[in-house]
């Protein structure tokens, strides 16, 4: 069977498989957030990805990321918004906010789900430097990197001290519990981020 059905099996489908899983972390990283990051710091805490590397991975990934959206927003940002014009709007009033808010927005805008596609390319967008976007870019994506991965290693830590002697399929429902409430509160988040 290709795809595991259990959470062991799968944890050791990334052990025997390590470059492609870790190539798979640095897109992940550097296109998306959170969950996969939070499952990640689990996987890590049961030995499927070395701690250190992993944090790396994802932190270079990351920037990279939100350098080459950046990169994006300044060359070809009214082009993007023309082919996309219902996110217009969206982009548009970030990139007027990071005018004003940009530390405190290039620190914060991985967490919530669904700012992060977007908010590179609308520093891009305003008057904000290279130089500044990359400096404020590297500290963010390493906090991101280091809180998340740490956050789903330490669930892991709770989690096996909780269920010692629990079968495995508890466990999957407390991953999901888990990666459930983390969406949920990034979901929040971001309509505070909006409404401000």
């Amino acid at each position: 069977m290709f795809f595991p059905s259990d959470l062991a099996s799968f944890l050791e489908l990334i052990r025997q498989n390590g470059d492609a899983a870790y190539s798979f972390m640095f897109a992940y990283s550097a296109s998306h957030s959170l969950l996969f990051g939070l499952f990640a710091g689990y996987a890590a805490h049961s030995g499927a990805f070395a701690l250190g590397t992993l944090i790396v991975v994802c932190w270079i990934g990351s920037f990279t990321g939100d350098a080459v959206r950046f990169w994006i927003g300044r060359n070809y940002g009214a082009r993007v918004l023309a082919r996309f014009p219902r996110f217009a709007a969206t982009v548009q009033t970030a990139a007027r906010l990071t005018d004003k808010h940009y530390f405190w927005m290039i620190l914060v805008h991985r967490f919530p789900h669904g700012i992060r596609g977007f908010a590179a390319i609308a520093y891009g967008m305003s008057n904000l430097p290279w130089s500044t976007f990359l400096a404020l870019n590297f500290v963010a994506a390493g906090l991101w990197s280091v809180s998340v991965v740490m956050a789903g290693y330490a669930f892991g830590q709770v989690s096996e001290k909780l269920m010692s002697d629990a079968s495995s399929g508890l466990g999957v429902v407390m991953l999901i519990v888990f990666l459930g409430l983390s969406f949920y509160l990034s979901r929040r988040l971001e309509r505070a981020i909006e409404r401000n």
